[in-house]
């Protein structure tokens, strides 16, 4: 139930009323953004809402318990507010929304009427489509540790290495390169590095100069052969990459014990649990009473 300033709520029980939505996006990068339906630019709390994006939004459900309250807001990709760059480059993931309903010819009187976060983004070549979730979304993501064979920690994150173990500033784990040649967005050759090969395989490339400056992402394959490294992507860049593009790189984690004892040398601190018995230890005692005939060893 929302409780409405009298004015706003006197506004409402007129039978003409000059009521809009607006939408306030904060992005991962702390950029702020307005959007409305209205047909111009309307201003409250230090953000201009845009009218002249074509953002829309679909019916608003509510429900009472724990579910979750979804919607969907659809958009024109224009250079200005919202474009296919930002949100290749995961800019809008998870960004935080609001949603008002806003009297146009007096925006002191409005209400919030939603908070949440950006879901599943989908996207065209002139348009897009993205899923707005509700502060219930946050229970239903996982809580508290796993136990598996590998590690669940970050590289270099306060649970790898909460005493500076692996410092991720010291040259044997951090390099700087540039782009030689490219294949593609995700796939190119590299001058500048002195790793040995598969050493940064698992790390984390991120961009100091051209179009993705700023931006980084995970690292699927890094080789060395003949002198020549090679470095590919989990997934092509957003942006153009070029020739001459700098980049600094770390060394690559695959979370397994043998790797954290031999090039991290931070078994301490290893968040794996390796020798926890598996399916082969749970089923082995079954099949060692069997005799080679399929018999038991305790008579049969």
């Amino acid at each position: 139930m929302k409780t409405l300033d009298s004015g706003l709520a006197a506004h409402i029980a007129q039978t003409v009323t000059t009521l809009a939505w607006c939408w306030k996006l904060t992005r991962n990068d702390d950029v702020v953004q307005g959007f409305t339906d209205h047909d111009r630019d309307l201003s409250f709390d230090g953000v201009t809402y845009a009218a002249a994006t074509g953002f829309t939004a679909s019916q608003m459900q509510g429900s009472l318990g724990l579910q979750v309250d979804n919607l969907e807001a659809s958009g024109a990709l224009s250079s200005g507010d919202l474009n296919e760059d930002d949100l290749g480059a995961g800019l809008y993931d998870s960004a935080e929304i609001e949603i008002w309903r806003v009297n146009w010819a007096d925006t002191s009187q409005r209400v919030l009427m939603r908070k949440g976060t950006l879901g599943e983004v989908k996207r065209g070549k002139a348009a897009f489509q993205a899923e707005i979730r509700g502060l219930a979304q946050a229970l239903n993501q996982p809580q508290g540790r796993a136990f598996g064979y590998a590690c669940d920690a970050d590289l270099g994150d306060s649970r790898c290495s909460p005493n500076g173990e692996v410092d991720l500033t010291d040259p044997a784990f951090l390099g700087n390169g540039t782009v030689a040649a490219l294949t593609d967005n995700r796939r190119f050759t590299a001058t500048g590095l002195s790793f040995v090969d598969t050493w940064c395989g698992g790390g984390k490339l991120t961009w100091l100069t051209g179009a993705n400056a700023g931006l980084a992402m995970e690292v699927k394959r890094y080789s060395v052969v003949a002198g020549v490294t090679t470095i590919e992507l989990w997934q092509p860049m957003s942006r153009d990459v070029a020739v001459a593009d700098t980049f600094k790189i770390t060394a690559g984690c695959d979370k397994q014990f043998p790797t954290c004892k031999a090039k991290f040398a931070n078994v301490k601190n290893y968040r794996g649990f390796p020798y926890m018995p598996g399916n082969d230890s749970i089923t082995s005692y079954p099949n060692s009473n069997q005799d080679m005939d399929g018999g038991s060893y305790y008579g049969n």
